[in-house]
């Protein structure tokens, strides 16, 4: 038997109304339904209106994505840093003592250096370093760590020729009329062996020690050199050898023009009974052995014969030598000493 349209029992699929929020979907259906349109003519304004709300939504949520690009929030507000205490400076206070101090500053500070090579053109190695200014009666002290400043403003490694700009820097730094610096470190050359010919690396000790007063500057070089010596008298009045020690000859000098550390060396070496090396095989000891029973000096005749050979140099201005044997058969050393200029 056929049903009428007005009896017909329809029913909205739940999947149709669960596409489209906010309930649009209830009011389509009833309202289809009471214009006799069916599920079919429902269905269709069903989504017709669907892509419509579908588009209303993109409206709106793009709306909300692009409100902080068409109203930006208000920048916020900085706290400003708090400032730092201004802290004293105690070594600027004045001094009522009326002394002015000579020499100030810090020393016993290692420090790498470059120095010139006449083999190698440089050789570095490390240096003990001793900063120091003068000190004028008004003030209580010094800055000490502006001496290090002053260093290390010059990088990782001290080159001689750096010498002048410090002690100016430290002048400048410090507000000082003279500044010092004194550099002590390890030199080191290649020896060879009389007979064996085996090199070996032999260390020596030279030292810098530099002022500038004003814009003059006043440079002086040390060189200390180890020698072995044998006794003339032990020599004349012994049946068999004579004794014999090692010993440090120290020669300070100033030049008009640079002096090679190694020619100061090789001066005061051939003014001993004999060199040292750092290796010698038997043929070596014996070749060393004989040569300084050759040559007995006194340490008179040591500085004498240093002091003759810098005579003869034509760019030394002015010296000063030491010689100390520590003496082989007492429990005391020998020691003499000539200064010229």
């Amino acid at each position: 038997m056929g049903v009428g349209r007005s009896e017909r029992k329809a029913k909205r699929p739940e999947s149709e109304g669960d596409r489209f929020p906010f309930g649009v979907l209830d009011q389509v259906w009833d309202g289809s339904r009471a214009a006799g349109w069916g599920w079919e003519g429902a269905r269709g304004a069903d989504l017709v209106l669907h892509s419509h709300a579908r588009l209303l939504l993109f409206g709106v949520l793009l709306k909300t994505a692009m409100s902080p690009l068409t109203n930006p929030p208000p920048p916020a507000t900085t706290t400003p840093a708090p400032t730092r205490p201004k802290l004293h400076d105690k070594q600027s206070e004045p001094d009522h003592r009326e002394l002015r101090i000579d020499k100030v500053g810090v020393r016993g500070l290692r420090f790498p250096i470059q120095i010139r090579d006449k083999a190698h053109s440089t050789q570095n190695t490390i240096a003990t370093i001793g900063m120091y200014v003068d000190l004028p009666k008004e003030f209580k002290g010094t800055h000490m760590s502006r001496f290090l400043e002053v260093l290390n403003a010059h990088g990782s490694v001290v080159h001689v020729e750096n010498i002048p700009d410090i002690l100016y820097a430290m002048q400048h730094k410090l507000r000082a009329k003279t500044a010092h610096l004194e550099m002590e470190f390890p030199f080191f050359l290649e020896k060879t062996a009389p007979v064996s010919k085996m090199v070996s690396v032999m260390d020596y000790t030279a030292r810098f020690d530099a002022t500038a007063c004003g814009p003059e500057i006043d440079f002086v070089l040390t060189v200390i050199t180890p020698v072995t010596t044998l006794c003339p008298c032990s020599k004349a009045i012994s049946r068999y050898g004579a004794h014999n020690q090692r010993g440090n000859v120290r020669v300070q000098i100033r030049s008009r023009k640079s002096v090679w550390i190694e020619d100061l060396i090789a001066l005061v070496e051939s003014s001993a009974s004999s060199e040292l090396f750092s290796l010698l095989k038997r043929q070596d000891e014996k070749a060393v052995t004989e040569r300084a029973y050759e040559n007995p000096v006194f340490v008179e005749d040591l500085v004498r014969n240093v002091a003759l050979r810098l005579n003869a140099h034509p760019e030394v201005t002015w010296y000063k030598v030491e010689a100390e044997n520590f003496e082989s058969i007492h429990n005391h050393n020998a020691y003499a000493s000539i200064e010229k200029g």
